[in-house]
């Protein structure tokens, strides 16, 4: 993990992917917002924390991660962050408004994925939002699935019912990255062909690419996030759910 936390760290501000995610979850951090102006956030399994200079534009956010030198990092930043694992997460019920998750739920084993869950509708007050995001579609498995440790990845169904299941009412759940498939298919179709590559190779996939590509692939994320806002699509390399916790007596 070590080497992942190294390489996103290095990456995130400016690859297409993560201000590709951005735009996508914007929206919805504004949608909860407008319902909870004074927003008390946790990210869980935030790496160093970089996605909480995000959540902070939209309520007093903190963090929580398993691995040390994220933590050591994020709290160089100056960024609120302890270490737990999001499997026994340090907090009351009923503590958080909002729970977000960017690629994590993946990595872990089925129990610790149920665990997770569950721990996230635990710590959420009674009405307030989960937002997740996971890798999608099994055929897409490739290098980087070696890089994320990646345990699975998902369908829409699948993640669907693990959230009903911790007793979530999904709200919204759509692919992203679906204008990036026909670059992904193929690519990963050859990887598995070729043999996936070592851990220390496959992070060369998530370097960012030469400026004028990075461009094109920002503005087609741009272009989707748009549509994002008003459909859920049908496909794509990642999923995206926001899910409440019911309060007592409703639905």
């Amino acid at each position: 993990m070590k080497l992942l936390l190294d390489v996103t760290a290095r990456v995130e501000r400016d690859h297409f992917w993560f201000r590709g995610l951005r735009r996508f979850v914007r929206p919805l951090l504004a949608q909860v917002q407008a319902e909870r102006p004074q927003m008390d956030i946790l990210d869980c399994g935030c790496g160093t924390g970089t996605n909480l200079d995000v959540l902070s534009d939209y309520g007093s956010a903190c963090g929580v991660d398993r691995e040390l030198i994220g933590v050591q990092r994020a709290r160089a930043a100056g960024r609120q962050v302890g270490r737990a694992t999001v499997t026994r997460l340090p907090f009351s019920g009923e503590r958080f408004d909002l729970v977000t998750s960017f690629d994590v739920l993946y990595c872990l084993e089925v129990p610790d994925e149920r665990a997770a869950v569950t721990e996230m509708f635990r710590v959420l007050r009674p009405g307030g939002r989960v937002i997740i995001n996971v890798a999608a579609m099994p055929t897409l498995s490739g290098n980087h699935s070696v890089l994320a440790h990646e345990v699975r990845r998902y369908t829409a169904p699948a993640l669907r019912d693990l959230l009903e299941r911790a007793g979530f009412v999904v709200e919204r759940l759509t692919y992203t990255n679906a204008t990036m498939l026909p670059i992904l298919v193929p690519l990963r179709l050859v990887q598995r062909a070729l043999g996936l590559a070592s851990e220390e190779n496959a992070g060369r996939e998530m370097e960012v690419p030469p400026r004028p590509l990075n461009t094109v692939l920002d503005w087609m994320l741009t272009v989707e996030a748009a549509l994002v806002k008003r459909v859920d699509l049908p496909c794509g390399s990642s999923l995206l759910a926001m899910a409440r916790k019911p309060v007592v007596g409703t639905s």
